[in-house]
């Protein structure tokens, strides 16, 4: 069987790092074909640059890298580097890109990317706000239908949200554009922060990434151990979470994760909730199911295939 051909749109940040590590040590099975970056952890050069600086660490200058919106599509961007440190990739000594980014816009790009392909044969998978991918499809509404899936790190329920009460960061940042895309009419599969508090990053697991002696897996670690020392105060072991690596782990082992069709609607309103999703957990609204919500993964089969896949990188 063919790899799955998907476009990366990211705002890296150290587990964005982690899932297209994860992604590019697949080739088997997941084809990127392009990466597109947004601002969202950091500002927007800096996620492009960070872009660069992970493909490079794969050794796979190859994927072209696209900068795309520097700020969400109605509010003023909100960025984390209490999280992630000033650079976003805080913690790792990471290459100088030798490729440069691509001169045209990451919006551009998807549009062109979507309607070349086959129908059905592409895949999005957005670890950032949503921005890049809403504003594709107002400006070219055809690519809607002509997606395979939009796989998703965003979003929450039962957790309440790690950005407000009600909202989780991604979210948050842009909640225009993720309504804009819940809304579309195209397949979405979410993994919120009910699913990504699951899969917890141990010590011990960081110990045998770095046991490898790969470049790539050593300075995932040392990522790993500089985005650990956030959310002390949430958890209550060393463990912490590797959010966006859980997008590409249900493209690679869908099987191991606990999931349900529901209506999601995104909060785009109160002031108090904004960029919340509700979801319709138990089918009491009577909605549409326009969202494949991932709810928990199963922890042991996830890290040992991301293990695998990182350490088979340089």
């Amino acid at each position: 069987m063919a790899p799955r051909k998907i476009i990366i749109d990211t705002d890296p940040g150290q587990d964005d790092a982690f899932a297209i590590l994860f992604a590019l040590g697949s080739p088997a099975e997941l084809d990127v074909i392009g990466i597109t970056t947004v601002g969202g952890n950091v500002p927007l050069a800096l996620t492009s640059k960070n872009a660069l600086k992970v493909v490079e660490l794969a050794g796979r200058p190859d994927v072209p890298v696209y900068a795309g919106c520097p700020a969400p599509m109605v509010r003023k961007l909100i960025t984390a580097e209490y999280v992630h440190g000033e650079t976003g990739l805080d913690g790792a000594d990471l290459p100088e890109p030798v490729t440069p980014l691509q001169s045209e816009h990451a919006v551009n790009y998807m549009v062109r990317a979507i309607m070349d392909a086959p129908e059905g044969e592409l895949t999005v998978c957005t670890l950032g706000p949503m921005t890049n991918l809403a504003m594709a499809m107002t400006m070219e509404p055809r690519i809607v239908p002509r997606l395979r899936e939009v796989v998703l790190m965003g979003g929450g329920f039962f957790q309440g949200g790690n950005a407000t009460p009600a909202a989780e960061f991604n979210i948050f940042v842009d909640p225009h554009a993720a309504h804009k895309v819940f809304d579309s009419g195209v397949p979405v599969t979410m993994a919120g922060i009910d699913c990504t508090y699951t899969a917890l990053m141990t010590p011990e697991w960081l110990d045998r990434l770095r046991a490898t002696g790969r470049r790539a897996a050593v300075e995932a670690a040392n990522l790993a151990d500089f985005f650990r020392q956030y959310g002390t105060h949430k958890f209550e072991t060393p463990a912490r979470p590797i959010h966006d690596a859980c997008v590409t782990g249900y493209l690679l082992a869908p099987q191991i994760y606990e999931q349900r069709q529901c209506a999601v609607t995104v909060d785009i309103v109160s002031p108090e909730t904004i960029g919340m999703t509700v979801v319709d957990w138990w089918h009491v609204t009577g909605r549409a199911k326009n969202c494949n919500v991932l709810r928990r993964i199963d922890p042991a089969p996830f890290f040992e295939l991301m293990l695998e896949r990182i350490s088979a990188l340089p």
